[in-house]
């Protein structure tokens, strides 16, 4: 019984000590503040943000109080954001802005926070194709419209202060234009007071971009469906008044038949036609004999395009 205590504890021994037998138990060696500091610095000249980043977070663990502590937490953000960490940035941010309220170079933190968040959703195709970012989700942008905006309000004369204006200038007209984008969802399902509200957000939130003059053209058409004339007929006085050029018209809702729709709308149409603005007349074609005739095609010569008829 004894022997057998024994060997149950050095087997116990043994199998702690396997990993270190197999380095799994590895240390890093004491490495020196400053020197881990000009390791990282050098680690970001050279673009190799994710060495900088393991440097930046030895450094912080290791030397919290250090007197590279604080310029460390400020460069760890500048290296989450160039090693595409966009999560990681904006928490470094947060927190360096939480424990360094008064710090000189705060104004730093809140623009790299504004600038992770506006190039957070922007891929590789978005940025070198035609692509309307306006269409996804403005999470990011509103959060980069935030950090932007508290940076121009507490610290207007920041060095950084100019390039985030231009920036806030674009994100407003995006959010602007996902507005519109929401407004004709809801217009095309018949949600005109939803259609009516994302307007009028645009026309008293978002003035001064490009968006306004559609937004109060939702507004009209959508008063318009709910029957409310005079809002209607101050929304097409406003538009029209700023806006003299915008063809304003009435929204139409198109019920289409399941016939019209399997036949890509050649056949089961179930209104009439929208007259022409003028009068037009089917042009005549000559036949061998002289004779004219009209260029009307029967159902069949529609569905088999023209192929049998």
């Amino acid at each position: 019984m004894r022997l057998v205590k024994i060997v149950g504890i050095v087997t116990i021994c043994v199998l702690a000590s396997a990993c270190s037998w197999f380095g799994g138990d590895k240390e890093i060696p004491d490495i020196p503040e400053q020197q881990l500091y000009e390791e990282s610095i050098a680690a970001l000249e050279l673009a190799d943000y994710q060495q900088a980043v393991e440097k930046l977070q030895l450094l912080e663990a290791r030397y919290p109080f250090g007197r590279y502590s604080e310029q460390a937490q400020l460069e760890l953000i500048y290296a989450y954001h160039k090693n595409y960490e966009p999560e990681a940035a904006s928490a470094a941010a947060d927190r360096f802005i939480r424990l360094h309220p008064s710090h000189e170079n705060i104004d730093y933190a809140y623009y790299l926070k504004g600038l992770t968040a506006f190039e957070q959703d922007r891929t590789f195709f978005e940025r070198y194709l035609p692509i309307d970012v306006s269409q996804r989700d403005p999470g990011a942008a509103l959060s980069s419209f935030e950090s932007f905006s508290t940076l121009l309000s507490r610290y207007p004369d920041s060095k950084y202060a100019p390039d985030a204006n231009k920036r806030m200038v674009f994100l407003k007209n995006r959010l602007a234009r996902y507005e519109i984008h929401v407004a004709d969802f809801y217009m095309k399902r018949g949600a005109f007071v939803a259609a009516a509200n994302r307007g009028r957000y645009v026309v008293e939130n978002l003035k001064n971009t490009p968006s306004v003059s559609d937004a109060l053209a939702v507004m009209y058409q959508a008063y318009t469906e709910l029957g409310m004339t005079d809002l209607a007929n101050s929304a097409s006085e406003v538009l029209l008044t700023n806006y003299p050029d915008y063809n304003l018209t009435t929204y139409r809702k198109q019920n289409k038949t399941l016939l019209e729709t399997a036949t890509f709308g050649l056949l089961g149409s179930s209104e009439e036609p929208i007259p022409p603005s003028r009068p037009q007349t089917n042009k005549p074609i000559s036949d061998e004999q002289g004779k004219t005739e009209t260029t009307e095609r029967s159902w069949f010569d529609r569905v088999t395009f023209g192929v049998f008829e």
